[in-house]
């Protein structure tokens, strides 16, 4: 059995230092997380789930204290947006640009601002009050703050 477990630890070894992908290992646990940032005059520090899922389908407009939200986000083919949507708000891409084009084209709301890629959206977010995005942890600095999620 400590043979066993020996020659398995030696393999996991092998192939992490071969950089090769673990068998049993979800692809997004290997990946840097995907965290919620916000401009840093944000009073709110930590939102549930359902609002954010609410923020970003674009149907509740404000912070919880009354400010207006500005949702940014990357294109719906950019994978950090296809990991944002699957992981943090258990959504596919293409349902959230469903519900966008629905607000859109019947005049009952509007979608979110499009960014090329994860530092337009640090830029953006940074400089405009209300804010509200995502970045992978690489990409933060202290012109934004990360936003918790319950």
């Amino acid at each position: 059995m400590l043979r066993l477990s020996l020659l398995a630890l030696a393999l996991a070894t092998v192939m992490l230092l071969a950089d090769l992908p673990l068998a049993g290992v979800p692809a997004f646990a290997r990946e840097a997380p995907i965290l919620l940032v916000a401009h840093p005059d944000v009073n709110t520090r930590q939102l549930k789930r359902d609002t954010i899922r609410a923020i970003f389908a674009m149907r509740q407009r404000t912070w919880p204290d009354g400010q207006a939200v500005r949702v940014f986000v990357l294109d719906n083919n950019h994978p950090v947006h296809a990991r944002f949507a699957k992981e943090q708000l258990a959504v596919y891409p293409h349902q959230l640009q469903l519900a966008w084009d629905r607000m859109v084209f019947s005049g009952t709301g509007q979608a979110p601002d499009r960014v090329r890629n994860q530092a337009e959206m640090r830029e953006r977010i940074a400089a405009t009050p209300g804010a509200l995005g995502y970045l992978e942890r690489e990409y933060l600095d202290d012109r934004v703050q990360v936003i918790s999620m319950e």
